[in-house]
């Protein structure tokens, strides 16, 4: 099988050479950039440079997926929030958010020519051109309750949901229809599969309660439009084990965890409920991947595969300083299962 085939199949829960390697997060390093010779900030901005140095997740890193972007803002730009550029080094970040919590969201017109959507886009499109025959092809958008944190700003967030959760409703629902629209244009320009990254909906963020009431009817609204074209696999950072099996419920075809999750417990609490849903994860970015060694990576990956993972992949976003080395040292290991 190729790496296209292998994940499509574990995402559907089809039989599978060996299981795949992919990073669900962004995977773009200095050492990648050098080697593909497309380099940050161009490449948040520039579809062709944008799609170079994705391909290098298939040339050089030898994973079973590519993907972009980079970062979580293209879609609060869209709603006035100003960006910070993070140039060679960082990815960009919200600087001020467009709105504050009394206001009324207005969803941009023509939301998916705006921004650094088109550049996605053309990114995707060239993926798919150059490596998509053998390599799977995803998109990421933002979550909505991340997209609300992105437009009104993190801190005041919190609070409503706290205080005023009824104030959030009309940023999640504006943010979870403009997720569609990028979503379906994603897909249309060929993408294999899409990640949701809904990384303010962790449970280091908000209690179980506000993820259930907050977060994930959205998460699910907004799975339920994609999945019926291509699979979604959904990733929330942190410890998600109160409430992986409401994670599970938004119908996602794969969950993205971090180490910090029981993936045992969560296992068993899926058997015990019939849910049959995929588990990505759970080599540790920092510890495993930039700090250690290759042994520290092998060792990594078998643990996870022990614990019961459906496919490979680093448990959150990689540090763009990570020794290429490092991140193939997880494709080697599988390989040699």
């Amino acid at each position: 099988m190729n790496g296209k085939e292998r994940l499509l199949a574990a995402l559907r829960g089809g039989a599978t050479d060996r299981m795949p390697v992919l990073s669900v997060c962004q995977y773009a390093t200095y050492e990648l950039m050098e080697k593909t010779g497309a380099c940050w900030p161009e490449a948040h901005y520039d579809g062709e440079k944008m799609a170079a140095l994705a391909a290098g997740g298939a040339t050089v890193l030898h994973l079973d997926a590519v993907r972009v972007p980079y970062c979580q803002t293209v879609e609060a730009e869209i709603y006035g929030s100003k960006i910070k550029d993070g140039g060679k080094k960082q990815i960009p970040s919200i600087e001020k958010p467009a709105l504050s919590v009394d206001d009324v969201p207005v969803i941009p017109e023509n939301f998916t020519e705006k921004g650094r959507i088109p550049a996605v886009l053309d990114a995707i499109r060239r993926l798919k051109q150059d490596v998509g025959g053998e390599t799977a092809v995803m998109g990421s958008i933002v979550g909505p309750f991340s997209v609300a944190a992105n437009i009104i700003g993190v801190s005041a967030l919190l609070k409503a949901s706290l205080r005023k959760p009824e104030k959030l409703a009309p940023f999640f629902e504006a943010a979870e229809k403009t997720a569609e629209q990028y979503a379906e244009a994603v897909i249309n320009a060929g993408a294999d599969a899409i990640v949701i990254e809904d990384m303010m909906a962790s449970l280091d963020m908000i209690s179980p309660k506000a993820y259930r009431e907050l977060a994930a009817p959205y998460e699910k609204q907004l799975i339920s439009f994609i999945n019926k074209r291509v699979p979604v696999i959904i990733h929330i950072c942190g410890k998600l084990d109160q409430v992986i099996l409401d994670v599970a419920a938004t119908g996602a075809d794969a969950i993205s965890v971090e180490s910090a999750v029981d993936v045992r417990e969560a296992k068993r609490k899926f058997k015990e409920n019939g849910i049959s849903t995929p588990i990505f994860g759970a080599v540790h970015p920092i510890s495993a991947l930039l700090e250690g060694t290759e042994e520290d990576v092998a060792q990594g990956v078998k643990k996870s595969i022990a614990d019961g993972v459906d496919a490979v992949s680093p448990d959150c976003a990689v540090a763009p300083d990570t020794p290429i080395k490092n991140i193939i040292a997880m494709v080697k290991t599988v390989e040699g299962l």
